[in-house]
């Protein structure tokens, strides 16, 4: 769906980059502060929504899935905080092997491909704030 005036339509945009393998979006008002600091977080494998993730929020979620353990919601939470492995596993005080356990059951769970996708699916559904 194309809104009035503009050439194409920002969150298919999003989307596409997403899906085509890139750890976060930028809109082009980001101001450079933002945008050095993103540019650091990305370098580091953060996945980077800022603006983007209210965009995000407005569209309707996706069903929840119900199986979905304490864990692997929390998990969840901090990879759309962008943490690392090695940051969320220090957080829950488990090792970044079992992290990236907690990080395939969701994207088997959740049927995803990748953990901005999963960011993506957190604060979109409410199971974490946006960035």
């Amino acid at each position: 769906a194309r809104r009035a005036g503009l050439p194409f339509d920002e969150d298919d945009v999003v989307r596409d980059a997403l899906a085509a393998g890139a750890n976060g979006f930028l809109l082009k008002d980001t101001p450079p502060e933002a945008l050095a600091d993103a540019i650091r977080r990305a370098a580091r494998g953060e996945t980077v929504l800022a603006a983007v993730a209210d965009r995000l929020q407005t569209s309707p979620p996706d069903p929840a899935p119900t199986d979905l353990t304490a864990r692997e919601l929390e998990v969840l939470a901090l990879i759309a905080r962008g943490q690392s492995n090695r940051e969320i596993a220090a957080a829950l005080v488990i090792s970044e092997k079992t992290v990236k356990t907690h990080i395939s059951s969701l994207l088997g769970k959740l049927g995803l491909e990748d953990r901005t996708r999963l960011a993506i699916y957190a604060i979109k559904n409410g199971l974490a704030p946006a960035p």
